[in-house]
């Protein structure tokens, strides 16, 4: 599901986020949308086994260990390491399995649907809070755009 009123009803109510794979270095891709998430509000609780902390938060080796509630799961791992991850995404009942840019794993997207889950597939949250909320500018996309006319919102 990848319209934009479900994503952005997605991004409004999922407010605790497990990321999987995670890393702790600020310069890997999963640490920037983390950290830009974090600071938009969300609750990013880190899973990868490799850490103790990242971003100030207590980093779990697997999602379940997390001992809290987890609306969303952010999966920054290779496509064919999905499967597993969705598995314990309706395990620890998470309502939205999202895989992020440049991971499309079907298979594990109808797990989670069939078990009642909501999929986004390739697509980064950064991207999208920043699309549908305002904030791309935020520390690494330019938008070049400086107007002081309204925004005009399109209809669908």
């Amino acid at each position: 599901m990848d319209d934009i009123h479900t994503l952005r009803r997605i991004l409004k109510d999922c407010r605790v986020i497990a990321v999987v794979g995670l890393s702790a270095n600020w310069h890997r891709p999963s640490y920037f949308a983390a950290k830009y998430m974090q600071e938009h509000g969300y609750r990013v609780i880190p899973v990868n086994p490799q850490y103790k902390e990242v971003l100030g938060q207590k980093c779990y080796a697997a999602l379940r260990d997390i001992p809290d509630k987890v609306d969303m799961v952010d999966v920054f791992r290779k496509t064919a390491d999905v499967l597993p991850v969705a598995e314990d995404a309706v395990a620890i009942g998470a309502r939205v399995l999202w895989q992020q840019l440049g991971v499309r794993n079907q298979a594990a997207a109808d797990l989670a649907q069939a078990r009642g889950l909501e999929t986004v597939m390739d697509r980064c949250v950064k991207i999208e809070h920043g699309r549908l909320y305002g904030g791309l500018n935020w520390v690494g996309v330019n938008t070049g755009v400086v107007s002081a006319k309204r925004p005009r919102w399109l209809p669908y």
